[in-house]
């Protein structure tokens, strides 16, 4: 658009991704933010970043959530932050039933009548 700086068409077309995250037993469920899904789960997966993910092993994202407005993902996360275990775990279930690493290519059904929620981050 004309006239608009090229850093704000950047913003507005940037994601932002609430996602929850566990460890290999799914005994350990951590909430998070972000606007690069890939790098925060590589980060998570080699400990790259010191605090509770790298003390209690949390290793594979299994819930993720997209929005282009950086406010309404942080009130999402603020809001999952508050549920009760056992609130996060059928919200998990509810797209997720067998808590798979959504960013593990191996765990991905690639056929076409599967696919769904997650094409908009893998952009199939």
């Amino acid at each position: 658009m004309a006239g608009r700086p090229k850093n704000l068409e950047r913003r507005m077309k940037k994601q932002y991704y609430v996602y929850i995250a566990a460890n290999k037993n799914n005994t350990v469920l951590y909430t998070g933010i972000t606007n690069n899904l890939f790098k925060r789960a590589f980060e998570h997966k080699n400990k790259l970043t010191a605090g509770f993910s790298s003390r209690y092993n949390i290793n594979k994202i299994i819930y993720y959530e997209i929005f282009n407005n950086p406010k309404e993902a942080i009130l999402a996360e603020k809001r999952i932050k508050g549920w009760t275990r056992k609130k996060k775990i059928d919200l998990i279930k509810s797209k997720n039933l067998e808590f798979k690493d959504l960013l593990d290519f191996e765990c991905r059904d690639s056929s076409p009548a599967k696919r769904g929620q997650n094409d908009k981050l893998f952009n199939f």
